[in-house]
């Protein structure tokens, strides 16, 4: 009974060391990742004047709207993107002479420019940049990335503590008490965190490929060194120094993806038109909404890439300028078995892969981490000692930590970061707050 009571102690602990940390970025990035499961709803409402259009019998020629952009806003266009429904304008991506690259929305019908923001400048765009901490630089995402790591424990100890322990305790699948109760917020907590709990650690791993570290290593180590292709695809044409991921946003498979180079012919001939390219883009089927890069040298290629809600319908064919030939014609089905599995998992965790059942349901999640955590701060607050920060007590018996120690060093060796955090946090732990809980015990004895 002593070693599990000690468990108990060591285990609530960490929990509660986990939390700590961890409370933070959960009700932080489940209020903008519950905001950016309807990114393109709320684009089309907030933007209305600039992605809505009347719909008319006919479209104007892509070549046609990226020249009213230029007119409107001179420069050089780099990117052209489909409308994504009838009732969508094209977005033409443009280097101005001022040095500002802009998003200019053109209707496809009238060829009338609705206005233009910084690439990348609508709100949701910005919402998205706040869950992943690229708002505040390479630090902060480290720090996210640690987050991640330390959330996967705080499910895992408060499983533990969660797990009935004798035939008809309470608290196990109901809430006891009420509101001014204790009782009533410590099992509102073990409860949603129950329900939460599987998907917090769905959402941290999905959500790690995309980090500044562990996800930039796997990435390398996923796709091997075939140019940044996955494995299993035979490039066999020349390749550039470019990268896809510097054209703008791409899957995750294909961020350390080259871009293929165009051979410049014989004799002097011009590049096809983007009209063309458009043309052949939708002869090879490119799901409606795809982006076209344009080259910007001589040996650049036309890049034509979707990413739609459905993660199979992922597609990305560089053509040669000249001939209009494809180069490089990629698609989910050509990821590697990891790659595959991540994006995926990446895809749902965006609340894209099963349409408004995958919205509403990561909605549930969200909102149920939001309240967990709440519940937390206000289970603790009325737990702790006045004037003091409330750590769980150490067990009598320092052995049991050692099962602890060796749960972190797994997860240190899996994730770095995460594991230097332990590091950290287990001498504070033993040096720092474990002496000054030793004195104050002493002078309550006293």
């Amino acid at each position: 009974m002593s070693n599990t009571f000690d468990l108990y102690r060591a285990v609530w602990r960490w929990h509660f060391y986990a939390g700590l940390l961890v409370l933070p970025f959960l009700i932080t990035l489940a209020i903008t990742g519950g905001l950016y499961l309807f990114k393109d709803e709320l684009d089309a409402l907030i933007h209305a004047d600039l992605k809505r259009v009347a719909v008319q019998e006919a479209a104007q020629p892509p070549s046609t709207l990226v020249s009213a952009a230029l007119e409107a806003h001179p420069g050089t266009a780099v990117k052209y993107t489909e409308p994504a429904t009838p009732e969508s304008s094209a977005e033409i991506t443009v280097n101005t002479l001022e040095g500002e690259r802009l998003a200019v929305y053109v209707d496809p019908y009238t060829s009338n420019v609705l206005g233009a923001l910084d690439d990348r400048g609508t709100v949701m765009w910005t919402i998205r940049e706040l869950h992943s901490f690229r708002f505040f630089g390479s630090t902060a995402r480290k720090v996210i990335e640690i987050a991640a790591g330390w959330s996967i424990l705080l499910v895992a100890t408060g499983l533990y503590l969660w797990w009935p322990r004798r035939s008809g305790s309470g608290g196990v699948v109901n809430v006891r008490g009420k509101p001014k109760s204790r009782v009533f917020w410590r099992d509102l907590h073990a409860i949603l965190g129950l329900f939460a709990g599987a998907f917090i650690i769905f959402l941290a791993v999905t959500g790690m490929p995309w980090s500044s570290v562990w996800g930039t290593k796997v990435n390398a180590w996923a796709n091997g060194n075939n140019f940044g292709y996955p494995a299993g695809v035979r490039v066999e044409v020349p390749i550039s120094n470019a990268y896809l991921r510097d054209q703008g946003q791409t899957s995750w498979s294909l961020e350390h993806a080259r871009l293929p180079a165009s051979t410049p012919p014989a004799t002097p001939a011009p590049r096809i038109s983007l009209n063309h390219a458009v043309e052949v883009f939708n002869e090879l089927g490119l799901h409606r909404g795809f982006a076209v890069s344009l080259p910007s040298s001589a040996a650049g290629v036309y890049s034509g890439s979707a990413y739609p809600d459905d993660v199979s319908q992922q597609r990305v064919v560089h053509l040669d300028q000249y001939s209009g030939e494809p180069l490089i014609d990629m698609s989910y089905a050509d990821y590697g078995p990891l790659g595959r599995w991540l994006e995926l998992g990446i895809n749902i965790h965006l609340g894209q892969q099963f349409g408004l059942m995958n919205q509403l349901f990561l909605l549930a999640v969200c909102l149920a981490i939001i309240l967990m955590s709440v519940a937390a701060v206000v289970m603790w607050w009325k737990r702790r000692p006045r004037g003091t920060m409330g750590v769980p007590p150490l067990p009598a018996d320092k052995r049991v930590f050692r099962g602890l120690i060796v749960m972190l060093a797994i997860g240190g060796m899996i994730f770095p970061l995460v594991g230097a955090s332990f590091i950290i946090m287990l001498l504070l732990d033993w040096f720092v707050v474990r002496p000054l809980q030793a004195r104050k015990l002493a002078r309550k004895i006293a």
